[in-house]
């Protein structure tokens, strides 16, 4: 085959391919066509393209983790006797010579008796004279009250009862981990938030930007960063007695791939980064290779986060859902979305190369492969010559 016929096909093999959208030139990722047109291989993990909007926005921010997610927040009721608890009972009566006060104590300060502290027993009683086993587990001081003066009043002289909670053992929060004095402590009757908790127990050990609050109600959990507490007043909510307090440290971070500036695994180093941040974080966009209308955030979703966005779920099994969101920084519009798009723990950012590098990759094949055919042909050629001028030397 000469030369010109083969390199006539090896230009028309690089030119089918760079019509066809070759596949065999090195890159760092699939381009944006890829990734807008789906998944061609029926076996790969299907995903989901959103386009980032405004309206997608909203519908991501109304699924902010909130720590009164599945549980109530509402204030805690009155603290209630639990088994074990010291309680203190005093029995006023309104005149001596009654049940209690003796004729001969008209002398003393006032007419009434105080019973040594007890225990509420294992059965959620405590025990009073002439009155007997008094009910306590569950209830309110005022209702452990009310309950002595029904059971005297028919026996002492207008009988008036003060109960008090002297030790508190069973409305108790624990707040464990990270924090400088893990403890357990009686609830605040007053009722405190779950931030004032997390102070008495002297507060968390690190700075907070990768701090995470776990708390755990009633069987069920909720976990949000330490730093939503701080600056979303909404998630603070009330701690309730029984409670517990999970504080613990875990770095957020998110990959970045492609046409960014750099690449590679990078920490928020905040409680939360917008797309922007983090964008910026990885270096900004590669200027020689992006396409800026090309930036897309890899993200698995909860089906119902899909159903809202916008995403046919019922193509999809499995309880989480791949979505890929785009960004077009071609529109300066898009910055601002991008400064209120928040990024997500574990989110994987990938910037696309733009059209022409790759086109540009095609070209320096095709002088590669050119080249090569030509580099021999031309070695031979002076081969030739060199022979022929040695011959032809006197």
């Amino acid at each position: 085959m000469s030369r010109t016929i083969f390199i006539r096909v090896m230009l028309l093999l690089a030119a089918a391919c760079w019509v066809s959208g070759c596949h065999y030139m090195p890159t760092n990722g699939p381009t944006s066509s890829d990734v807008v047109a789906g998944q061609p291989d029926p076996e790969s993990l299907p995903y989901a393209m959103v386009k980032i909007t405004p309206q997608i926005e909203n519908v991501l921010a109304s699924f902010a983790p909130q720590l009164a997610g599945g549980i109530q927040g509402p204030p805690p009721k009155d603290i209630r006797f639990g088994i074990g608890d010291v309680v203190s009972v005093t029995i006023f009566e309104a005149a001596a010579g009654g049940l209690f006060i003796p004729v001969e104590a008209g002398v003393r300060p006032g007419n009434y008796i105080t019973l040594p502290n007890q225990n509420v027993d294992t059965d959620g009683n405590i025990s009073v004279p002439y009155a007997g086993a008094i009910r306590a587990k569950s209830r309110t001081p005022t209702e452990v009250q009310r309950s002595i003066v029904d059971a005297l009043k028919n026996r002492a002289i207008e009988p008036q009862a003060v109960v008090a909670l002297i030790e508190q053992r069973t409305s108790l929060i624990s707040v464990l981990g990270e924090v400088n004095s893990p403890n357990r402590f009686p609830a605040n009757a007053a009722g405190e938030h779950v931030l004032d908790a997390i102070t008495r127990a002297g507060g968390p050990k690190g700075q907070g930007f990768d701090t995470w609050v776990m708390l755990e109600r009633d069987g069920k959990r909720t976990t949000v960063p330490f730093g939503q507490l701080v600056y979303e007043p909404k998630s603070n909510i009330y701690a309730h007695p029984g409670d517990t307090i999970y504080v613990y440290r875990e770095p957020q971070t998110f990959v970045a791939f492609g046409a960014s500036g750099a690449q590679g695994q990078f920490n928020f180093e905040a409680w939360r980064i917008s797309l922007a941040e983090a964008v910026a974080k990885a270096g900004g966009l590669n200027d020689s290779s992006a396409d800026p209308a090309s930036v897309f955030v890899y993200r698995g979703e909860l089906p119902e986060v899909a159903a809202k966005l916008g995403v046919d779920v019922s193509k999809y099994s499995g309880p989480i859902i791949p979505v890929v969101y785009n960004i077009n920084f071609r529109d300066p519009a898009g910055y601002f979305l991008a400064t209120r798009f928040q990024l997500r723990n574990k989110d994987v950012l990938y910037a696309s190369n733009a059209a022409s590098v790759e086109d540009a990759k095609v070209m320096q094949q095709i002088r590669l492969v050119t080249a090569t055919v030509n580099d021999p042909i031309v070695a031979a050629y002076n081969a030739t010559l060199l022979r022929n001028s040695i011959k032809l030397a006197p």
